[in-house]
């Protein structure tokens, strides 16, 4: 089954996916009167700097099975859309314990007031997978708007077949391109008269 995929290697920290998703749960779903909702739409993706500069990862709920949260929750307010194997907050039922937040493995659970079929209470929010996107036949906001591949909408199983293509490819191209001539050398003389014909061809690793 379909779900966002990340690859962090492409994210460059643009925020798009941040602003989408925020849109996307904006009461009205509209950029412009988004920006002044109260209280303010939040975001269920969160992107984090990486631990070297030019480095981001877009962390997201990866609705795990069997999800931790949902096992936890007392009011049974976390469940399971099984038709597109999204983990879902029925929010009129959640006490915001944070029993789901202290055991998520991932930290995607914040708790926030909400102005939507909540009437402003604070309550759980994680990444719903677009649900009504997916309902509709639609790419979740974010996978949607991500311009560099870091967030795609995809089958994990062909994503994961594509990258050992690319590895593959990868390790094909190193093991036959023109290797160097072997050296058998068994002797203190023998390997001399390697170091100077290396030396004398001009090749990396000779004497100078």
């Amino acid at each position: 089954m379909k779900t966002v995929v990340v690859d962090p290697e492409r994210c460059i920290g643009c925020l798009q996916c941040e602003f989408a998703c925020a849109v996307e749960h904006s009461t009205m779903r509209d950029v412009l009167f988004a920006l002044v909702e109260q209280p303010p739409p939040r975001r269920r993706v969160h992107v984090q700097a990486g631990p070297r500069v030019g480095t981001s990862f877009p962390n997201k709920c990866r609705h795990c099975d069997p999800a931790p949260c949902q096992l936890v929750c007392p009011t049974g307010a976390i469940h399971r859309d099984r038709d597109h194997d999204a983990v879902l907050i029925h929010l009129s039922r959640c006490i915001a314990c944070a029993m789901c937040a202290m055991v998520c493995p991932f930290d995607v659970i914040g708790y926030h007031a909400m102005g939507d079929r909540s009437a402003g209470r604070t309550v759980a929010i994680k990444c719903d997978a677009c649900i009504d996107r997916l309902r509709a036949g639609q790419v979740p906001a974010c996978a949607e708007v991500c311009k560099t591949g870091a967030l795609t909408f995809a089958d994990p199983n062909d994503v994961a077949i594509a990258g050992r293509r690319r590895v593959t490819a990868a390790v094909l191209a190193a093991t036959t391109s023109e290797p160097p001539t072997p050296v058998a050398a068994e002797t203190v003389g023998a390997w001399r008269a390697v170091g100077e014909a290396t030396a004398a061809a001009g090749l990396p690793g000779g004497a100078r």
